[in-house]
Order: structure tokens, then C-alpha cells, then sequence
């Protein structure tokens, strides 16, 4: 059974979070369609899909910072319950720091639970609709995924390489397939043109050529035209830059283990994503317990003080953040390591000022 004191204070809790997130994310639309404003009526962008865009650019970005708006409201209620001398009168009473945070945590819990979801199956749908909107509309022109000098293992045997692919007729050129056993090549296919059949799943080759290798002499076949089949989709070798974004958990490790076969380079960028579906929803715990060690003593300078404290420990927590997965991005720093690591150093810091505050 909740007490009134677990009840005021889990209210405030929750009722903070919600209003502080209703209160940044209209702001952050129209910040952002300030930006977006001039691109947007130049392309004729239909209304339907404007609206569409920033219900996900809502669910996206909502994602992605629910633990610095989190961190930043139970600083904002814990402290004008400090200042109006609330804090003081329930520790007075008999109650215990640790029992005084119990509804911070059944808080930080339904977070927890709530952001889990969210970033494991809706933020992901949201990021496909808010980077296909901003390819399609907003940044014509660009590329989303790598399309020149693409080399990929699909297998343990076989190699491909094709150098220059495009998505949209989904045909490549300058084709070459290798079949390797034990370090020693089997065959090798090449082609002037791969052309993807969508109708029935095969390919079309142009300027066919397979070149068997033999012990004494190589033997050699050539054709004009093949129409064939491979064991793989041609536009599955070039994945969308965001891809691993777009994929809800369980897609996303089928995604990673077949990736990881075909020797991508990019398993790293995909493991970030997937450990920070784990890791983001666990901080709503952390950085709960240093909010509440900051701000529940009352200070020369009122809310004031906690606040830019708050928002400078957040700035810092983001800014951890970035730079790690930026560094596994692009170095062999383990991307489990990268992800987990403002976590630990946050987690050595909320139990430091824990001890200290139930001083």
C-alpha cells in the first residue's frame, strides 16, 4: 500500500515529467518548423504529411531526451518542496532519506517501463516516418546510404562488390561475386549490369562472365545475358545509414547477427543503438537519485541553484553520451563499453551524493 506521502510525491513525480514534456515539445515543433519552414512550402510538402512528420518528430525526440526533461523535473518539484520546508517536515518525522526516496523510484520505475517500450517498438516506426520525411523533402539530393565501391561478405564463401548501386531501379554496376573455400578462390562471377527483378526474385546480368578456377587451367564461361538467382537481396547489401534506427528490438538483433555474417563495417553503429535501448530507460533511476540528493536541501538561492546545476549535470550527461558513441562509431572502443559508461560514471556520482544528502 502507497502512503499519502508516497502518493503526494509520486504524483508530483509523474505530474512534472508529463508537463515539462507537454511544455518542451511544442516548442521544439516550432523551432524546428521556423527551420524547416522555407524547404517545406518550396517542395510542396502535402499538410498530411507535415502532420505526419512532427507526430513522429514528437515520438523521436521525446525518445531521445526524456532523461535530461526527467532529470530537470523532479530538480524543479523536489526543490520547491525544499524551499517551502516539506522535505524537512517529512524527515523530522521519523522517516528515513532511503524511505523518502521510495516513490522517486516507483516513479523512475513507470519511466523506466514506459521508456522501454517506447524505444523498442514506437520510437523506432517514428524514426522510419521522421529520416524518410527529411530525405524525401528536406535534404533532396543527399544519400542515405552508401552507394559507391559497396563490398560486402553475405557469407563465410562469398564476397560481392558492386561500384555504384541505386536504390530506387535497384541495380548496380560493375558486379563481382567471389566464392572463397579455405583462403582459395573457387569461382568468380562478374557482370557489366546487375539488375534485381522484383516480379520474381532473380537477377539479370549484363556482360556475364564466371571464371572457374582449376588446378592446371582456369575455365571460362561467358554470356551476353543471365537471368539467375543469389542467395541474397541486392538492396539488402546497402542498408538505409539509419536503418538500425528504424528496427524495433527483436528485427534489429536478426539485423545485427546477419549483418555481423556478412562482415559489415558498420556493427558497431548497430550495437550502439541496440545497448542504448537499455541503457537510456535505466538512467531515468540514476539520475532520479542525483536530482532528488541535489535538490532536497534547501539553498541560499532558492530553485535558482539547483536548476543550473541540473541543467549543466544534464548538459554533461549528453555530452558523454555523444562523444562515447561517437568514439565507438569510429574506433574499435567496445560499443557496450561506449554506451554503458555515463551511466557508470553517473551511477559512482548519485551514490556519492546520496551519501552525502542522508547526511
Amino acid at each position: 500500500m502507497l502512503s499519502i506521502l508516497d502518493r503526494y510525491i509520486l504524483k508530483k513525480y509523474l505530474g512534472t515529467f508529463l508537463m515539462l514534456l507537454l511544455l518542451f515539445i511544442p516548442i521544439g515543433i516550432t523551432v524546428n518548423l521556423a527551420e524547416k519552414i522555407d524547404k517545406i512550402l518550396a517542395n510542396e510538402v502535402p499538410f498530411s504529411e507535415v502532420a505526419l512528420y512532427y507526430l513522429h518528430f514528437t515520438i523521436y525526440f521525446a525518445n531521445l531526451l526524456f532523461p535530461l526533461f526527467l532529470f530537470l523535473s523532479v530538480i524543479w518539484f523536489t526543490s520547491k518542496m525544499a524551499n517551502k520546508t516539506e522535505v524537512i517536515a517529512f524527515l523530522s518525522s521519523g522517516v528515513s532519506f532511503y524511505r523518502f526516496l521510495r516513490p522517486y523510484m516507483i516513479g523512475a520505475t513507470i519511466v523506466c517501463i514506459g521508456a522501454l517500450f517506447l524505444g523498442m517498438y514506437l520510437a523506432p516506426m517514428a524514426s522510419k516516418g521522421f529520416n524518410e520525411f527529411t530525405y524525401q523533402y528536406l535534404k533532396r539530393g543527399k544519400k542515405d546510404r552508401d552507394q559507391t565501391n559497396v563490398y560486402r561478405q553475405i557469407n563465410e564463401t562469398d564476397y560481392i562488390y558492386v561500384s555504384y548501386f541505386n536504390p530506387k531501379n535497384q541495380m548496380g554496376r560493375n558486379f563481382t561475386l567471389e566464392h572463397v573455400v579455405d583462403n582459395k578462390m573457387v569461382y568468380k562471377l562478374s557482370a557489366n549490369r546487375i539488375k534485381f527483378n522484383q516480379e520474381d526474385s532473380t537477377y539479370t546480368l549484363s556482360n556475364y562472365t564466371k571464371r572457374i578456377v582449376g588446378e592446371r587451367e582456369d575455365q571460362l564461361i561467358i554470356k551476353n545475358k543471365l537471368d539467375t538467382v543469389f542467395s541474397f537481396d541486392l538492396e539488402d547489401l546497402t542498408p538505409l545509414e539509419y536503418i538500425a534506427e528504424t528496427l524495433n528490438y527483436n528485427e534489429l538483433n536478426r539485423f545485427i547477427s546477419k549483418e555481423k555474417e556478412r562482415g559489415s563495417t558498420y556493427i558497431s553503429r548497430y550495437e550502439i543503438v541496440r545497448n542504448k535501448r537499455w541503457s537510456l530507460p535505466i538512467s531515468a533511476y540514476i539520475l532520479t537519485i542525483i536530482a532528488v540528493a541535489v535538490s532536497s536541501i534547501k539553498r541560499r538561492g532558492g530553485m535558482g541553484v539547483n536548476l543550473a546545476f541540473g541543467i549543466g549535470l544534464g548538459m554533461v550527461f549528453v555530452f558523454f553520451d555523444k562523444i562515447f558513441g561517437t568514439l565507438a562509431e569510429q574506433s574499435d572502443f567496445s560499443p557496450l563499453v561506449a554506451t554503458w559508461f555515463p551511466n557508470i560514471v553517473f551511477a559512482g556520482l548519485a551514490v556519492y551524493l546520496l551519501y552525502n544528502a542522508k547526511r
